[in-house]
C-alpha cells in the first residue's frame, strides 16, 4: 500500500476548504472546485492542513486512499496556481487559431480540425505553432491536452506531429537496403 494518503495536505492562506458530507469544497484566487469523495474516507480539517482518515479497511479503499488525497491536493493547487501544458506543433505548414471560442488546427491534413474550447479551459497561441493550455482542474486539462495530440502523434521517422513540452522523439532510421557482400 502507497504511504501518500497519510501525508498531510498543507492550506494555502487564500484557498479555502469546506468539508461537506461527502463533498469537498475548494475556492482559491483562480475559481471553485467540487469533488465527491467516497463515505469511507474521512476528511479531519485543522487550521492549516486536511488529512483523510481511512474507516473502511479494505483492499478497494486502501486503493482509494492515495488517489483521493492526490486528487484534493490537485484541487488545493489548481485553484490557487493554474496548472498548464505547452504543445507544440512541429511540421509544414502545421498551426493553430482561435476563432469564436474554437480552436482551430492546420495539421496537414485536407480538412481543418476544430475543438470547442472548454468554459475551465483557457488556450493561448505563440507564433501559430506553440499552444499553452492552463486550466484550475489537472484532470480536464490533460484529457484536452490528449485529444488535441492525438490528430498528429509524434512520428518517429520525420520528427514532425503534435509534441508535449518535454517530451522527445527517438527517431528511427528508415530502411537502408540489402547488405551486398
Amino acid at each position: 500500500m502507497s504511504r501518500i494518503g497519510k501525508k498531510p495536505i498543507s492550506i494555502p492562506n487564500k484557498v479555502i476548504v469546506v468539508s461537506y458530507k461527502n463533498f469537498i469544497i475548494v475556492k482559491g484566487k483562480y475559481g471553485v472546485l467540487v469533488k465527491k469523495i467516497p463515505l469511507e474516507l474521512k476528511i479531519l480539517q485543522k487550521t492549516n492542513h486536511l488529512i483523510i482518515t481511512l474507516l473502511k479497511d479494505t483492499k478497494y479503499f486502501k486503493s482509494l486512499y492515495g488517489l483521493y488525497r492526490m486528487l484534493i491536493f490537485n484541487m488545493i493547487k489548481g485553484v490557487s496556481t493554474l496548472f498548464s501544458r505547452t504543445l507544440y506543433l512541429t511540421g509544414v505548414g502545421y498551426k493553430a487559431l482561435i476563432k469564436e471560442k474554437k480552436l482551430i488546427l492546420y495539421l496537414g491534413y485536407s480538412h481543418v480540425i476544430e475543438y470547442k474550447i472548454p468554459k475551465d479551459i483557457f488556450v493561448e497561441i505563440i507564433k501559430n505553432n506553440i499552444i499553452i493550455l492552463k486550466s484550475i482542474d489537472n484532470e480536464k486539462l490533460g484529457i484536452f491536452a490528449a485529444k488535441i495530440q492525438a490528430n498528429r502523434y509524434p512520428d518517429p521517422y520525420k520528427g514532425i506531429g503534435i509534441l508535449f513540452k518535454n517530451e522527445k522523439i527517438n527517431y528511427k532510421s528508415g530502411k537502408i537496403g540489402k547488405n551486398t557482400k
